[in-house]
Parts: structure tokens; C-alpha cells; sequence
């Protein structure tokens, strides 16, 4: 007995002995708050807003503190200097992810880039991205479908207003869907669109802080009845069902298409003829398993969708707070177009660049304002390292504070906080953010809202050219506002925006958009449309579906063509023809209710959205139909 006794003594006292230190931070690492026995800081670490403690913090540590969460151990850098030398430099050991158990074995397999791990798989999926976004691709190929999508965003915009907050979100998907499968967006309730902001949702909501045990650091918690912790392993399998019936629903689309003879210049085709090249004979094709196809073209839907739409809509909530940055801006595209109704002929685009420079600066100025990511999306070492004589150990979990990092400071310009919408932070700065992200200098970096090192965001000249002409094309069209008498729209970061992965600008309940477009007006009469119009227009104005039957078709093959091939739906449930049947739709509008102000602006909308739109899709497109006529409007 006595034995025994002091067995179990000793087998206590060893226990403890090895569970004392557990939480404890290390003199070798950089410094921190203080931590607790077992648990280390997770008790400190609040589950939403954690940048905001995070950037206080910074300002006791400094640029690189540590965070001990329970055996694991966690950097965050908030510190220009330390960015461009680890994750730039370095990134041969700042590469990897945490391993999550939840994210790659229950949700995505592995096999969803953002979360992949760093080797040779990930590097092969990231080169079939950039192979087909790269910048030339994205100049020569992607940009006029850019602007054509742009163009519905307005026209949806001034007839539909009270969908403010979707229509970003729909021009943001339309052209990721078009580019990756070859299939479009054609409105607000698309059923693909609305699943995927589903999906994304409740994926986010399982991956927040809390919504799970923290497995990846005591793994004996997998063991524990899943009941305990709100049923977390059936929530995340149930995500990983969502995912995969929604990406394995879009393929299966593509494939039905390729099956009846119809191919796009869409990225999914091309990898699809390069999967299908060992049946020809060729054994270099691509060897992808179904669910890494899935989420090949998954992630680029993740990504394409929602980051680009939540930064519209924070542009057009500094816009609608911020009135006299839209005045200037709006100045400026008026100098260069003209503000008369001559600048109707064309609204701005991406080859406006150069000339608009206020604009680019209104681009990074949203993005360093309100980051989508403000933690980014962690790295992990997979090797030892040394940075300013502190010891940053393999498997440590490194953060990127891009809050911090985007309200420093540095972007001080007196009188002006960090914390104010001041686009002049930019100026003489304004080159596209590719060019700041692979400068060596880092003390001129324009912001990290597409990361840092080598999991620099794939999309990152696509994105520039989304948010580029979005905003320069609303401001062209809009003058923003609140309503009168409304509740003032909440550009609070801590109660104006929701939480989850991505850093996403709440609904306002009130918030109006309003289209004031009088100065481009003021000579129009009510019969302004039809005299301004050809007879074919205004035959369209009369019956724009016997038009497209008996006009369009046989005129304007082109579109047609797009229609049934590219869009893979009827002609005449086509955006390209909505553009036309919007004359129907402005004629038997109840104009009691309408001003005569917004009236005449539909109408003129309508003649410039018939032009400008469609010869956009026919420009990303003509390379798809070299036998077909280009010419919309032949003489």
C-alpha cells in the first residue's frame, strides 16, 4: 500500500511537472502579455475584434509580440519592416498554414487553396490561377468583360436601388463565374450566387473563434462527445456538404455544356481539354480528382465574389459620409469626360487609369480604411527562425495585423486621424498595388489588403480592375446620399460591420441610393428617347421582344451568339437583351411617382447602357466568335 501510495504520488507530481509549463512563453520568443498555467492567453483573446486587441497590444510589445495558446505559440506582426523581412523574404519557411483539423479534414479535404498547405500541391494549384490571371491575361482578356459587368451594376443600381447592398456583390460574382466556368450572373437571384453567399456564411460561422474546440492544440478534445461543444463535427461536415454540392453542381453544368458542343474560353474548359489530353493521345495532361476540381473552382468563386463586393459597398459608405471626396472625385472623371451630356458617350474605364488618379487613390484608400481580412489569413513557419534575436519556432501560427498596420501612424495627415477616409494619403502614389507589393522598399507599401509573401492573393490584377472601374463607373453615374431624416449610416468598424472570416459591411436599414443625374438632363424632354433614337430603336421601344426576334438576331449576330453560347440560356432572358428591354420597363414605370428628373435619366441611361454594355461583352468576347460580324450598330 505504501507502495502504491508513493506511486501515485510521483506519477501526480511528474504530471504536474509536465503540465506546469504548458502555456508558459519561452525567454527566446518575443514578448507578450503575461500568460496562465495550461491555457497560456486564450483567455485574453477576445472571440470577435481581435485586431482591435491585437493593435493595443502592438503598442505595449511592439511590432512583433507572441501569444501563447496553450502549448501552441503565435506571433503577430504589426510592423512594416518585419513583414517585408519574414513573410517577403523568407517565404520558403512563412509560407505554410496552422494545420486545422476542421478547415482541411472535415470541410474541404485539403484541397481548398486558401487553406492548402504549403508544397508541391499547393504550388501547382496556384500556377493554374496565375497562369490565368496574370496581368497581361487580365489586360488583354478579362478587363472588358470587367466593364461590361460594371455597366449592369449601374443599370441595376438605378432601377432596383433598394438592392444596394447586393448588386456589388452580384457584378463581383458575375465576373468570376464568367471567367472561371462560363457561366454569368444574370441578376441579384441568380440561385448559384445566392447559395455560394450561403455556403460562405455558414462557413464562416463554423471557422469563428469559439464555434469549435480548439482541436488543433489539445487534440484529445476530438475524443470528447461532439455534443459537449454544440454538435461542431456534424456543423462542419454539413458545410463541407453544402461546398460540394454547389462546386460539384457548376461543374457538372460545364460538362453538360461541352457535351452538346458548346466550349467558352472559360479557365474550367481550358483545364478541362488539358484533363481530357492523355484520351488524345497526349500524356501530359492534367491528372485532378474530382474534388480537387471542385474546389479549384471554388475557391476563385469564394474569392472573387465577396472580397471585391464588401469593398464596394465600404467605398460607397465612405462616399455617402464622406460627401466632398465624392465631389472631388467626380470633379476630376467630369474633367476628363467632359460634364456635359457628350460625356454620356462613355463613362470611365480601366485604360482611364493614368488620367483618373484620385480615383486609384479612393481605391486604396477603401482598402486600407476598412480591410476585408484584418488579420489576414495566418501563415505558419515550417522551419526554426531568427528574426531581431528572437527564436520563432517551427508549427508557430503568424498573424499579419493588417489593422494595425493600415491605422499606425504612418498614415497620419494632420488634421487627420488614421481612422479618417483621406484618399490624398495616396497621392503621387498611386500606381496599382502589384508594383507596391513587390517593391523592395516597404516604407512605401500602399496597404496588405491582398496579404504578403507568396500567399499573395492570385487575383490580385483582376481585383484591381474590378475595384478600379466599379468605383469610377458609380461615380461617373451617381451622386450618393443618405435619405433625408435617416438614421446616419454607421462607418463605426466596431459596430458597422460583421464579423467572420471576412471584415463585411452590415445592411443599413435606411440607407437610400440615390440617382441625381440633372446636370446630364437639363435639355431633355419627355420625348427625348425617340428622337434621339433610330427607327430600329424605336421599334424597340415599342415591342423590344418582337425586336430582338425580328431586328436583333439577323442584325446583331453577335449577340445572339453570346446569348445562347455564352450565357447557355434563352435570348431573350439574356442580360445583353434586358439591356434593351429596359426602354419597356422605363415607358411603364408610373411616372405619378417618378420625377421627370429621374425619368428622362432613365431614359437617356437606356440609349447610353444599349451602346456602352453590350459593345463591351462583344469586346471580351469577339476573340470567342472570329467568323462572326463585331459590328453592333452597322450604317
Amino acid at each position: 500500500m505504501a507502495f502504491t501510495g508513493f506511486f501515485l504520488v510521483f506519477a501526480f507530481l511528474a504530471v504536474l511537472a509536465f503540465m506546469i509549463p504548458i502555456g508558459r512563453r519561452s525567454k527566446s520568443l518575443p514578448p507578450g502579455p503575461p500568460t496562465l498555467p495550461l491555457i497560456g492567453n486564450l483567455h485574453q483573446i477576445p472571440k470577435t475584434g481581435a485586431h482591435y486587441k491585437f493593435t493595443e497590444w502592438s503598442r505595449t510589445y511592439g511590432g512583433i509580440f507572441s501569444l501563447k495558446l496553450g502549448p501552441a505559440t503565435a506571433v503577430v506582426i504589426t510592423d512594416r519592416r518585419l513583414v517585408k523581412e519574414m513573410l517577403d523574404k523568407k517565404g520558403n519557411i512563412y509560407s505554410a498554414r496552422p494545420q486545422s483539423y476542421v478547415a482541411n479534414d472535415l470541410i474541404t479535404g485539403g484541397d481548398h487553396l486558401l487553406v492548402m498547405q504549403y508544397g508541391a500541391k499547393w504550388r501547382f494549384f496556384r500556377r493554374l490561377v496565375q497562369n490565368y490571371f496574370n496581368e497581361t491575361r487580365c489586360q488583354q482578356e478579362h478587363v472588358a468583360l470587367v466593364e461590361a459587368e460594371a455597366v449592369q451594376m449601374m443599370h441595376d443600381l438605378m432601377t432596383e436601388p433598394k438592392d444596394l447592398m447586393l448588386h456589388p456583390k452580384r457584378f463581383s460574382n458575375s465576373i468570376i463565374m464568367s471567367l472561371v466556368f462560363g457561366i454569368r450572373t444574370p441578376s441579384v437571384h441568380t440561385e448559384h450566387m445566392l447559395q455560394l453567399y450561403d455556403v460562405m456564411e455558414k462557413w464562416s460561422a463554423v471557422m469563428e473563434t469559439g464555434a469549435t474546440p480548439p482541436v488543433d492544440i489539445f487534440g484529445f478534445l476530438k475524443l470528447v462527445p461532439e455534443s459537449l461543444f454544440g454538435n461542431w463535427r456534424k456543423r462542419s461536415l454539413d458545410v463541407n456538404k453544402m461546398m460540394v454540392a454547389l462546386y460539384a453542381g457548376i461543374v457538372g453544368r460545364v460538362r453538360k455544356r461541352r457535351a452538346a458542343g458548346h466550349r467558352t474560353a472559360s479557365m474550367l474548359d481550358n483545364v478541362l481539354d488539358t484533363m481530357a489530353a492523355p484520351e488524345m493521345g497526349n500524356d501530359n495532361g492534367l491528372k485532378l480528382n474530382e474534388n480537387e476540381l471542385n474546389f479549384l473552382g471554388g475557391v476563385l468563386m469564394e474569392g472573387g465574389s465577396d472580397t471585391s463586393a464588401s469593398i464596394l459597398l465600404a467605398f460607397l459608405q465612405a462616399m455617402i459620409r464622406y460627401p466632398h471626396v465624392q465631389q472631388r472625385a467626380q470633379a476630376e472623371i467630369d474633367a476628363l469626360l467632359g460634364a456635359e451630356k457628350a460625356s454620356l458617350e462613355r463613362s470611365p474605364r480601366w485604360e482611364d487609369y493614368a488620367q483618373l488618379p484620385y480615383i486609384a487613390q479612393i481605391v486604396k484608400e477603401t482598402m486600407r480604411w476598412r480591410p476585408v481580412t484584418p488579420l489576414a489569413f495566418p501563415h505558419a513557419t515550417n522551419a526554426d527562425d531568427i528574426v531581431d534575436a528572437y527564436t520563432i519556432p517551427k508549427g508557430t501560427t503568424v498573424l499579419l495585423n493588417v489593422w494595425g498596420l493600415h491605422h499606425d501612424q504612418t498614415y497620419t495627415s494632420e488634421p487627420l486621424s488614421p481612422f479618417d477616409f483621406d484618399p490624398d494619403r495616396y497621392a503621387g502614389r498611386t500606381a496599382p498595388a502589384p508594383t507596391f507589393a513587390a517593391s523592395k522598399d516597404y516604407e512605401t507599401r500602399d496597404h496588405y489588403g491582398y496579404g504578403a509573401g507568396r500567399r499573395l492573393c492570385p487575383g490580385i490584377h483582376l481585383a484591381e480592375r474590378n475595384l478600379f472601374v466599379g468605383m469610377a463607373k458609380l461615380l461617373w453615374a451617381f451622386e450618393l446620399s443618405e435619405k433625408a431624416g435617416a438614421d446616419a449610416v454607421d462607418i463605426d468598424p466596431q459596430t458597422g460591420y460583421s464579423e467572420g472570416f471576412l471584415h463585411c459591411k452590415k445592411a443599413h436599414k435606411r440607407q437610400k441610393h440615390t440617382s441625381q443625374l440633372d446636370e446630364y438632363f437639363d435639355n431633355l424632354y419627355d420625348d427625348g428617347l425617340t428622337s434621339s433614337a433610330s427607327p430600329d430603336m424605336y421599334k424597340l421601344m415599342q415591342d423590344p421582344h418582337r425586336w430582338w426576334v425580328d431586328v436583333g438576331q439577323k442584325r446583331y449576330p453577335v449577340v445572339y451568339k453570346m446569348a445562347m453560347d455564352h450565357h447557355s440560356v434563352p435570348a431573350t432572358s439574356c442580360d445583353c437583351e434586358q439591356c434593351f428591354s429596359s426602354a419597356r420597363r422605363t415607358i411603364t414605370y408610373d411616372r405619378n411617382q417618378l420625377s421627370p428628373a429621374v425619368v428622362e435619366a432613365l431614359q437617356l441611361q437606356k440609349i447610353w447602357l444599349t451602346r456602352d454594355a453590350v459593345s463591351s461583352h462583344l469586346t471580351a468576347l469577339s476573340n470567342q466568335f472570329p467568323d462572326l460580324n463585331t459590328n453592333l450598330f452597322p450604317n
